[in-house]
Order: structure tokens, then sequence, then C-alpha cells
């Protein structure tokens, strides 16, 4: 199946979360907004000044006059009167603008003896003046249920006043990986064995999304343990599980999934992470992810993270991809959409560069480490030349 067709089984199957929690403001930052935010307050709240200078009378006002300043206006304290004729006052960036004033004179363009102020400029209507609502108007809104927050976001709505936010809660995801040959970092290896890493990174990359992540650990190669963690996974919302999705003798993952629930599909048309899985667990969805390090990080980042994105009820779009050259030749068969591991970087001269890094074998999770994008290589394409374009997908804040 081409990823493509993967994608879209994946987000026609996978519905927002149900449930809605109130978050205080500084816990907000990554949530999923639930219920429309409106603009509670005009922004600016008053006519105020754009920068430090004079409030002037722009009827007033003809190149060389010279005014008396009456008075001051700072942020936060407002000049008390009108302002009549022959009048100025002092304004400072952010100070409200009094009755009577129309423009404000950048203090450069002026000079000052006492408190006379002699223009050097001619002077317009609503000069150097921010208006009320010109920014944000009363009632208007902000956020529509489904936005992500982000850190500027809280800024945004802090400036508002408003302290809490209503969001979708936050989808359970069962974590777990599967094989005998695991052993956790830290203990010592034996023959045969090797560290487990797939658990790790992949909490990584998901406690970067609103997900409450429970980390079931290693799962043995055996029947009986699998078919248990699976009866108390499946009352989650989504379980992923990397290891056992594969044809060997000892992979009972497939089985068991099709035993306790339904596989909707396996196998996809991409490089690397073929054997993937997809189906449901009792409550949950269920994302059987391969075992070689690579081909898990690749396929959760495809495939499992769009629907992720979706239970949580978040709106997003699609990853754009942008092109580049390569300064290499790559080897690749047609068949499959390959993803390959790169670092792009601008030339002298403007142009985006592609370089590999190196060994792209799915097992080498260095050639992820150290990228910080993707090549995506068209399923029919072949081999590639040093210099030909190809398709980069920037690494985003899950693998950067």
């Amino acid at each position: 199946m081409p990823l493509a067709e993967g994608i879209r089984i994946l987000l026609d199957k996978v519905m927002a979360v149900s449930g809605n929690e109130l978050v205080p403001l500084a816990k907000a930052t990554g949530r999923i907004v639930a219920q429309a935010i409106d603009c509670p307050i005009n922004v600016p709240p008053a006519n105020n000044s754009a920068m430090d200078g004079y409030g002037v009378r722009s009827n007033d006002c003809n190149a060389a006059v010279t005014l008396t300043c009456v008075g001051e206006a700072l942020a936060g304290q407002p000049y008390v009167g009108a302002i009549e004729a022959g009048q100025c006052i002092r304004i400072m960036t952010g100070a409200i603008i009094p009755d009577g004033i129309d423009a404000v004179v950048m203090q450069e363009n002026v000079t000052r003896d006492q408190q006379q102020v002699t223009l050097n400029a001619g002077v317009k209507s609503g000069q150097n003046i921010r208006l009320a609502g010109e920014d944000l108007t009363s009632g208007q809104l902000l956020f529509e249920p489904g936005h992500r927050i982000k850190p500027a976001d809280i800024g945004l709505l802090a400036s508002l006043g408003i302290a809490t936010v209503t969001v979708k809660r936050k989808p359970k995801v069962a974590l777990l990986s599967n094989g005998d040959e695991l052993v956790e970092p830290g203990q010592p290896l034996a023959s045969g064995q090797i560290y487990e890493s797939n658990r790790y990174a992949l909490a990584a990359m998901l406690k970067r999304l609103p997900l409450d992540v429970d980390e079931f650990g290693i799962i043995p190669d055996q029947p009986q343990s699998i078919r248990q963690a699976f009866s108390t996974a499946s009352e989650y919302d989504a379980v992923i599980s990397s290891g056992g999705v594969s044809v060997g003798d000892a992979d009972y993952i497939k089985q068991i999934l099709e035993e306790m629930g339904q596989i909707d599909f396996w196998k996809l048309a991409i490089k690397p992470g073929k054997p993937f899985a997809y189906g449901r667990l009792g409550n949950a969805h269920y994302f059987g992810l391969p075992g070689n390090p690579v081909s898990a990080m690749v396929t959760c980042h495809q495939l499992a993270v769009p629907a992720l994105r979706q239970l949580t009820g978040e709106h997003s779009e699609p990853p754009l991809t942008i092109t580049a050259t390569t300064t290499e030749a790559i080897r690749k068969r047609p068949g499959r959409l390959d993803f390959q591991r790169g670092v792009a970087q601008r030339s002298e001269d403007g142009r985006l560069l592609v370089t590999t890094t190196g060994r792209q074998g799915s097992g080498i999770m260095s050639s992820l480490s150290n990228a910080n994008c993707f090549l995506v290589l068209e399923q029919e394409r072949g081999n590639i030349e040093a210099g030909e374009q190809v398709e980069v997908l920037l690494f985003d804040q899950l693998l950067s």
C-alpha cells in the first residue's frame, strides 16, 4: 500500500477524543483548544502614542510653529484634561492620547527651549498614533477549536487578561517494545542481546505532543505476556508497539492482535518501515511499528503522529517539502517511497543543498541523529545523480 493511502485510511478512522479540561494559561502551551476563544477587549484599549515625542493638534501645526508644552503623558500615567489651541504635551510610547490631540511628533523633529516647543517638520492628523482596536477588537475570534497553542499565543492571551483556557483532554497512549533480545540501558549485555532504544526515542518524540504516554516496558516474545499487556493496553486511546510485526517465527504481535482485535492494514510501500501495522485493540487505535530503530522512528513520524494529532483534536496541515540539489549520487531501487536521512544547508550562492548522512540502513540510528531532514524519494524513482533535484522534508519539533 502506498504511504498516502495508508495515511488516508488512518485519518478516516481516527476521531478526536471526547472530554475537555480547564487549565491555567501557564500550562496551556502545546494543548489543543476545545472551545473557541474570543477577544474580550479592544487592543489597544485606547488611542495611544506609537513613539516618544510630543502630542499636538494638527490644525495648529505648520513647519516652524512654536507651541507651549503644558504637561506630559506616560504609559500608565495619562494626562488629565484637554489640550487647547497653541498647546502640546510631552508624550511617551504607549501613553493614552488625551482629548484634543490628534498627532504625535517624533522628539527628533522638534527643538525645545524650556516650555516652548518648535516643530521642524509638517504634521498630519493621525501620525504616530495607534488607534483603539486596530490590532484586535472586542468579540473577535482569536482561536478556533483544534488550534494548538504556541508560546506566542500564550503571550497574546495573557495580554488580554485571559487566565485559563478550555482544552481537549490528553489522549492516553500505551507504549511498549517487544523482543527477548532487548535489555534496558544500564544493564549488562549477554550474548545476542541489544539495548532497548526504540521506546526511549519514541517516548521522547510523543511527549512533545499533548499526550499522556505510559511506558509498558519490554514485553517478552511470549504469547501470554503479549496477551496480558494487550489486555491492559486495550483500555487506552492508542497503543504503540515496536517489534514483532514482521514475519519471523517468534513475531507474535500480529497474530495476537488478530485474535484480540483487528488489523486494518499491514505493510506499506515505504523504506524504511515496510512492516507497519494499523488496527484496533479494544477501545484503542493500534500502531505496530517495525523493530529496527530508524524504521520505528520514521513510521511513527509519518503515520502514527498524523493520526495521533487528529486524536488530540488538533487541526493540522500536511508537512511541506522543499526542493534541494543533491551533492552526491544516491542509490535507490524503484518500488518504495524512500525516506533517506540527510543534512540540508545553504550554499554560498544561496542554493539549498542536501547531503545524505552516509549509510542508510534501518538499524543505523546515527543516520537519523546526525540529520536535519529527510530526502523524500518518490516510489518509482531509481538511482539519483549528484546535482539532481529532490524533495526535502525538514525535521519538525518532534525530530529536532
